[in-house]
């Protein structure tokens, strides 16, 4: 997924693997509609129009409009967790990774935050095999974010008594900033994610967080 497309307000998108170029452009006015609209307000025909197509020209490449977000859906998370897998295996203390980890993910939440509005906010509209699909992934990125937490509690660089409640609090501390980024506001996604990371280095005990 490391090939970028971008949405109309500049946004990175992880959508440069999706072929042909039509399938690619209906994703992205399917993002943009669905963050705008709400899935359920939202219509094949809004989504065509986006996209510079005739409705009927959409369900060449996908079915039903849920296609369209059990894929979108897909492809974020498996970006969020290569995010989160590439910073759990990489050298280095379990704080360093840690501090990785929060800071990648935050980025990319307000980097791309409409594609990243619709992947973590939308799953309840999808059906039960893909909501399920999708469940999946999301256990893969939280067992991620735990395993660097109990890294940290094994080598003492980290005080934790729960820690899968701590994972939960880090996890949803870093989705949330889809909801609020505004990409006008006073910081960037880079002092988004640095914050992050300094906030959750002292929510696991990591008393000189600030001097790393």
């Amino acid at each position: 997924m490391s090939t970028a497309q971008e949405t109309a307000d500049g946004e990175a998108q992880p959508w440069g693997e999706v072929t042909p170029d039509a399938a690619r452009r209906l994703l992205l006015a399917a993002v943009e509609a669905f963050a705008e609209r709400g899935y359920h307000a939202t219509t094949t025909r809004d989504i065509a129009g986006r996209a510079g197509m005739s409705p009927a020209a959409l369900y060449i490449h996908y079915k039903t409009k849920e296609e369209l977000l059990h894929r979108i859906s897909r492809i974020g998370h498996e970006k969020a967790l290569d995010i989160l897998r590439t910073a759990a295996r990489a050298e280095g203390s379990a704080t360093e990774r840690l501090a990785d980890a929060v800071s990648s993910f935050v980025r990319w939440h307000a980097g791309g935050r409409t594609t990243a509005k619709v992947v973590q906010y939308e799953l309840d509209s999808l059906g039960p095999e893909a909501r399920a699909e999708i469940l999946g992934l999301r256990r893969q990125v939280n067992a991620e974010v735990r395993g660097i937490i109990e890294d940290g509690v094994r080598s003492g660089e980290f005080d934790v008594v729960d820690v899968q409640g701590t994972t939960l609090a880090v996890l949803s501390l870093c989705i949330d900033v889809a909801r609020w980024f505004n990409v006008n506001g006073p910081r960037t996604p880079e002092e988004v994610g640095a914050l992050y990371a300094d906030l959750t280095l002292r929510m696991v005990g990591v008393a000189d967080a600030g001097q790393r």
